[in-house]
């Protein structure tokens, strides 16, 4: 087995190239390669002396400028990872394996939405070269609400919360406050999410009944420290990680790469208090659809609902389809599909296991309600969503 010298040259601090490192190591570790990995997290020693280093290849986050131009100098099998922006340059040599912002947009969105809410808002940082990737997030999620007819505010900020945390956070709740409640918001990330859910406390906003919040990284120490605890889309950087230095080593045996751009899916929702919320009107609506949400996987049929909420189905289904746009029917298996998909992403739970757990009649209507709801087999969420995933049962 040759003995390859990798450089891994990210940003350990945070919590998106945290994922990509372990990643990287789970590829190593299940090739059972031997590689000798260069990581520093001094942002000082974080980039090797390439002239005398002599190594084998580099994966690379392009958010740095000097990174970014030493790394294009060096005659070594490159991988670039990130957003999708900062110094990387499209047209390239380098391959780069970005985060697909659109769909994490979009998921962002339907989650908002099936809870019932009706005005929306994203919460962004004020734009540089490096984090592109918060302006189309916001375009994303803009315009998915407003394809189904519903308005979005968006906020950019003009202060840096890093540099004016004072003004940044004055001007953050000053916009909450302009805000109709209640609210489905989208932050760019955990991060901001954060500063969100702390300005909502200033302006006297409550989280979730007045905001519901989305952040995105789904960073476990920022999810926890936020209050209350934050929902958020894990964007897939352990994937990118793995698919990056799976790129890496067939480059570095020899292999051209068939493509200059890898985009990645988010691997799903983590939902917590954030966004604990039901935003429908109608209260006997709000009762049935906590009935769904806590006994859909039991399982239960629409009889059961009915006989909970003591309505007619007639009467129940035009209320349920007044508030949702969707009938009971489907909103049972919208919490089934939820449930599996993360026990699928998540977990090595077996895969008949899973359908006991969401309460599915058999393997093949499970597989056909997954094809019908997200274009995929369970095999394929499992595969897609695992790369470079330690799981738990």
């Amino acid at each position: 087995m040759q003995r390859r010298e990798v450089a891994l040259i990210v940003d350990p601090a945070r919590p998106y190239d945290r994922q990509i490192v372990r990643g990287v190591a789970a590829y190593v570790q299940q090739q059972r390669l031997a590689w000798s990995l260069y990581a520093e997290e001094d942002p000082v020693s974080r980039l090797p002396d390439l002239k005398a280093w002599g190594g084998d290849g580099i994966i690379a986050n392009f958010d740095d400028r000097k990174i970014a131009r030493a790394v294009g100098r060096i005659d070594v099998a490159v991988v670039g990872v990130g957003g999708g922006y900062g110094y990387y340059a499209g047209d390239a040599d380098i391959p780069y394996v970005r985060t697909d912002n659109k769909a994490i947009a979009q998921l962002a969105a339907t989650h908002l939405q099936d809870l019932g809410l009706r005005r929306f808002a994203y919460c962004g940082e004020p734009p540089n070269r490096a984090n592109g990737w918060v302006r189309e997030r916001a375009e994303a999620f803009q315009s998915h609400i407003e394809s189904t007819g519903y308005p979005c505010e968006i906020f950019f900020g003009r202060y840096a919360p890093s540099r004016r945390w004072r003004e940044s956070q004055d001007a953050l709740q000053r916009w909450l406050e302009s805000l109709q409640t209640p609210v489905g918001l989208m932050a760019c990330n955990d991060a901001r999410a954060r500063h969100v859910a702390q300005a909502c406390r200033a302006a006297g906003r409550r989280v979730p009944e007045d905001v519901a919040i989305v952040g995105v990284d789904n960073d476990d120490v920022m999810c926890e420290l936020t209050q209350p605890r934050l929902t958020s889309i894990e964007q897939g950087a352990r994937r990118i990680g793995y698919d990056a230095a799976a790129l890496l080593d067939r480059m570095m045996c020899g292999e051209k790469p068939s493509s200059r751009s890898l985009v990645v899916p988010p691997v799903g929702i983590v939902t917590r208090q954030s966004t604990d919320v039901l935003a429908v009107n109608d209260p006997d609506i709000a009762d049935a659809l906590r009935f769904i949400r806590r006994r859909a996987c039991d399982p239960i049929t629409v009889k059961d609902v009915l006989n909970a909420s003591q309505m007619s189905r007639s009467t129940l289904e035009a209320r349920f389809r007044e508030a949702l746009g969707r009938s009971i029917h489907a909103e049972i298996r919208r919490v089934q599909v939820d449930a599996a998909q993360r026990l699928l992403a998540t977990t090595t739970i077996p895969i008949k296991e899973i359908v006991n757990l969401v309460g599915v009649s058999s393997v093949q209507y499970f597989s056909a309600l997954l094809r019908r709801a997200l274009g995929k087999t369970p095999g394929q969420i499992r595969r897609e969503a695992q790369r470079g995933h330690d799981t738990k049962p």
